[in-house]
């Protein structure tokens, strides 16, 4: 290949990963402790008890309820179920003619309204990861982060393919810190590239079919494409074809419906009958509630398949079997859409395979961090005390973004568990927690400038990150004594992982502060700046 050639594919994979890299780092380190959704369910709301029968039985006077006070859920409305989690709550969805998307809780008290639903500490650090947690346009900047991400994937691989089998393993520790950076840049990106081309395809293809099918519908397919698209990701047929089915569908018709569990129990019934190894309800809606050819659609989930989630269609007034969409049973549609989800979510395997993913998460953070220090060595002065801009911005940002994004994850998890002490809701106070935090991080690092910051956010997320279990273990001794005596682990995992981690961050905090005071002075990382002239030669490089 030629010189000319390489160095620009050089300069691309620079720039798109710069340009994607601070996204991604967010994305795949929240991506990470997604991996463990359900135990952090589980560990964030210690009080809460599994919502049992009672609780479920109350769901189908509550669905009636609901179209009677609301008529735009008579069009589509669903149900979560408590799927055997603690943190499962019943709650019931549908969208108003405005477009505004409501919920309705309910619990052994009854049910209670509210007009917007507010993410718990699982759901929001998943949040997190495929739309940085910003609202409406997140999920779309995520896909186009998502396609720069497969571009300098690409180029990197170009970049580095000649000398793939001699790089594979060539970590050289030393005092050149650009070359060992360069080395643990390389060896970790080859190593899990085929990981991250399925992250970099599932990821674009996650956030960005929305667009797709829109841009599809308007310029191919006639205005036709977006209700076939709902056909062929539903186990129900044509809706109109439902409302066809029964004798007039009158909206003020009221065809008695059976409940959420009892459709729940027949359609795991004939899930495990088709020859499903499990089949856990937890979401269902109806479609035409209340209507002649009302039907419903149960989703369940099954472990160790390409696909986790399985559909069965139901009549929702006889519970006649109309159709079902599970793993070895799928058409073309379903099947492929299936593996997207699965392969980007690790959702096939068993708990080792969520390990698994979990490294390569904290892994693909890395890559994206190493390559700004890359950067950042490539292109600063060794032989001035003040460096450019460019470098000292860079600087700046890696802190600031990146050890303020762990940071604010781990105030966050702690905040999770002092709201109650302080009267307030543990899902009200997740979010503003998390990006206060992560401001005010990045402000510290600004005023305290990226050498001092660096060490002193990172002992900060090491404290904050120790204080995860701990308090917990604290707070919650008798929940963690419970959940052990009947054999889950789950509580105890997140806390022993998380003081472990802030065992990782406190040895990053002792590692960069010997940098910044025994390294290079003439580097954006030194902790003070000695006069040199623009002929003094330091000590070492790096």
């Amino acid at each position: 290949m030629k010189s000319s050639t390489i160095r620009t594919f050089t300069t691309v994979h620079t720039w798109t990963g710069l340009l994607a890299g601070f996204a991604l780092f967010i994305a795949f380190y929240a991506g990470a402790i997604t991996m463990f959704h359900d135990p952090i369910d589980t560990w964030a709301l210690p009080k809460q008890e599994l919502a049992d029968a009672r609780v479920m039985d109350k769901a189908g006077a509550m669905m009636a309820d609901i179209v009677a006070k609301h008529p735009a859920a008579r069009e589509s409305i669903g149900v979560t179920y408590a799927a055997g989690h603690p943190s499962h709550e019943v709650a019931a969805y549908w969208m108003e003619k405005n477009g505004t998307w409501m919920t309705q809780a309910i619990d052994d008290a009854g049910a209670h309204d509210a007009e917007d639903h507010e993410h718990g500490l699982a759901d929001f650090v998943y949040e997190l990861h495929y739309d940085l947690g910003i609202p409406e346009i997140g999920i779309y900047l995520m896909g186009i982060v998502s396609v720069i991400y497969g571009v300098a994937l690409l180029t990197g691989v170009l970049i580095h393919l000649p000398n793939l089998v001699r790089e594979l393993f060539a970590l050289r520790p030393g005092h050149n810190l650009k070359r060992l950076w360069q080395d643990a840049h390389n060896v970790i990106g080859i190593l899990s590239l085929p990981f991250h081309i399925i992250f970099a395809v599932t990821g674009a293809l996650l956030c960005l079919t929305l667009v797709a099918l829109m841009a599809f519908n308007v310029a191919i397919f006639d205005g036709k494409l977006m209700s076939a698209f709902e056909r062929m990701t539903s186990a129900l047929p044509d809706t109109a074809a439902m409302t066809a089915a029964g004798p007039g569908a009158d909206a003020k018709t009221n065809v008695p419906m059976l409940p959420p569990a009892e459709l729940g129990a027949i359609a795991r019934k004939a899930a495990l009958g088709a020859g499903a190894t499990n089949f856990d309800p937890d979401y269902m809606r109806y479609v035409h509630y209340g209507q002649p050819g009302a039907a419903a659609e149960v989703r369940g989930t099954s472990e160790k398949t390409l696909g986790e989630y399985g559909m069965v269609a139901l009549d929702a007034s006889t519970g006649r079997i109309i159709n079902m969409q599970l793993t070895g049973a799928r058409d073309a549609n379903h099947a492929t859409y299936s593996a997207i989800f699965g392969l980007h979510f690790g959702t096939f395997g068993s708990l080792s395979l969520r390990w698994l993913y979990f490294i390569l998460g904290l892994a693909g953070a890395f890559l994206f961090y190493s390559g700004n220090l890359l950067y950042i060595e490539t292109r600063r002065k060794r032989r001035n005390a003040e460096q450019p801009m460019k470098v000292r911005a860079m600087a700046t940002a890696t802190v600031g973004v990146c050890i303020g994004t762990c940071l604010a994850i781990s105030v966050t998890f702690i905040a999770n568990h002092l709201a109650p002490y302080f009267g307030a809701e543990p899902t009200l106070v997740v979010q503003p927690v998390c990006f206060i935090t992560f401001f005010a991080a990045v402000a510290w690092t600004f005023w305290r400038r990226p050498a001092k910051a660096a060490v002193d956010l990172l002992w900060a997320t090491a404290v904050a990150s120790v204080l995860v279990g701990v308090l917990d273990m604290a707070l919650h001794g008798d929940r963690l004594v419970r959940t052990l005596a009947e054999g889950r682990y789950d509580v105890l995992g997140v806390d022993l992982v998380a003081m472990a981690m802030g065992v990782g961050f406190g040895w990053l905090a002792v590692a960069t502060r010997r940098r910044a005071v025994e390294g290079d002075p003439c580097s954006v990382w030194a902790a003070r700046s000695p006069r040199v002239t623009a002929t003094t030669t330091p000590a070492h490089d790096g």
